[in-house]
């Protein structure tokens, strides 16, 4: 019987550059902006709302949004409001479907090198090691990983088109 020597594993997947994962993130930028314009929409509504049964007063404040931004207990509680809609967004679409809105158009996806989906705390990981997408900067290796996909362990790949 002779034996062979073991071939190096030849990935059955693409991995995408840096325009492509840049051309989905500037995708998903602009979607989360309009979520924010909602979300601070809500959020003036809701203080406008305060302000009118009494439960708020505006004090010094010119307005209900000079209120919202410059009070600190509002203006925290704003911004943490903020960045729990952007967290909610990307780590539901990365666990749910691997995909959020960007990655599909630019026919991207997220996973674990198995092929499963990543889990809600790789998806956290991510998100904060990713220094607002310019984590992807860092995507010159042979896997084209970047900083967020290596300290999440996981990677992303380019779906094929679906006929």
């Amino acid at each position: 019987m002779k034996k062979t020597k073991p071939q190096h594993a030849i990935p059955s997947h693409q991995y995408p550059n840096l325009f492509r994962r840049l051309g989905a993130w500037f995708y998903d930028m602009l979607i989360v902006v309009a979520i924010l314009m909602v979300a601070g929409a809500l959020a003036m509504a809701m203080v406008a709302a305060l302000l009118h049964v009494g439960v708020l007063t505006l004090g010094n404040y010119q307005d209900a949004s000079n209120y919202l931004i410059s009070n600190p207990t509002a203006s925290t509680l704003y911004s943490a409001y903020l960045a729990i809609i952007i967290i909610g967004f990307y780590s539901y679409f990365w666990t749910q479907a691997g995909q959020t809105l960007g990655m599909r158009a630019w026919k991207l996806k997220l996973q674990n090198t198995d092929g499963s989906r990543i889990k809600i705390t790789q998806a956290l990981i991510r998100i904060a090691t990713s220094a607002f997408g310019l984590g992807n900067l860092m995507a010159f290796n042979n896997t084209r990983r970047s900083m967020q996909d290596i300290m999440a362990e996981c990677e992303m790949i380019v779906t094929e088109k679906v006929h």
